[in-house]
C-alpha cells in the first residue's frame, strides 16, 4: 500500500485524506441510521396515535417516556402545541430532524466530485513528467518514462474508486433521509386528522353545555 501511494505522487496524500475523511463520514453516519431505526419505533407511535384518538394526552406522555424515537417526538410535539399551531410544531421538530440526517452529506457529495478530478490531475501530472523525462533521457530511460505512467494510471484508479465507494454510500443515505421524510409527514398529517377530528367533537359538546346553560338561567 505504501509502496503504490509512493508511486502516485503528491496527488495521493489528497486523495488518502479524501479515502479517510469518506470512510469516517460513512461508518458514523452508518452507527447513526442503526441506532434511529424509525421503523424499530412505528408500533409505540401507534399506540401514541390511538391514545390520541381517545384523548387521553397524559398517557401519551407516559408512552412516550424515555423513547428517543424520532417519530414519537415529533407526535408529542403536536400533542403538546395541540391548542396552539401543532401543525407547526410538528413540522418544526421534523426539520430539524431532517437536518440532523443530512449532516456531513455535503461532505460526501464534495468527496465524490473532488476525488476523480485530483485523480485526472495526477494524471496530467504523471503524463508532463513522463514528457520531460523522455525529452531529456530519450528512449536510453525507458524507466523513467513508465514512471511517470504508472504515475498516471494510479492517481485516476484512486480517485475513479474513491468516488465510487462514496457515491454507493450517498445515495444509500439519501435514499434513507428521503423514507424518514415520508414517515415523519406521514405520522404529522395522521396527527393533525386526530386534532381535527377531536375539535370538531368538542365543539358540539361546548355549544350544548351553554345552551343548556342559558336555558337553565331563563
Amino acid at each position: 500500500m505504501l509502496e503504490i501511494i509512493e508511486q502516485g505522487g503528491p496527488v495521493m496524500i489528497p486523495l488518502l485524506l479524501c479515502s479517510l475523511v469518506s470512510l469516517t463520514i460513512i461508518l458514523e453516519r452508518s452507527i447513526f441510521w442503526v441506532l434511529i431505526d424509525l421503523r424499530r419505533g412505528a408500533q409505540l407511535a401507534e399506540q401514541v396515535l390511538e391514545s390520541c384518538r381517545r384523548g387521553e394526552w397524559d398517557a401519551v406522555r407516559g408512552q412516550a417516556a424515555g423513547t428517543r424515537n424520532r417519530i414519537v417526538a415529533m407526535l408529542v410535539k403536536g400533542v403538546v402545541h395541540r391548542d396552539y399551531a401543532p401543525s407547526k410544531a410538528m413540522e418544526s421538530a421534523a426539520t430539524d430532524e431532517i437536518n440532523k440526517m443530512r449532516r456531513y452529506m455535503g461532505i460526501l457529495d464534495t468527496i465524490i466530485t473532488v476525488a476523480p478530478l485530483l485523480g485526472i490531475l495526477g494524471t496530467v501530472l504523471g503524463i508532463i513528467q513522463s514528457f520531460d523525462m523522455l525529452g531529456t533521457g530519450g528512449l536510453d530511460h525507458p524507466q523513467a518514462v513508465t514512471r511517470g505512467i504508472a504515475q498516471a494510471l494510479i492517481t485516476t484508479a484512486a480517485g475513479l474508486g474513491i468516488a465510487i465507494f462514496t457515491v454507493f454510500a450517498f445515495n444509500i443515505f439519501n435514499a434513507k433521509i428521503e423514507n424518514a421524510a415520508f414517515m415523519l409527514e406521514s405520522y404529522a398529517t395522521r396527527l393533525e386528522i386526530v386534532l381535527e377530528k377531536a375539535a370538531v367533537d368538542c365543539a358540539p359538546r361546548e355549544r350544548n353545555g351553554d345552551e343548556t346553560r342559558i336555558a337553565g338561567a331563563a
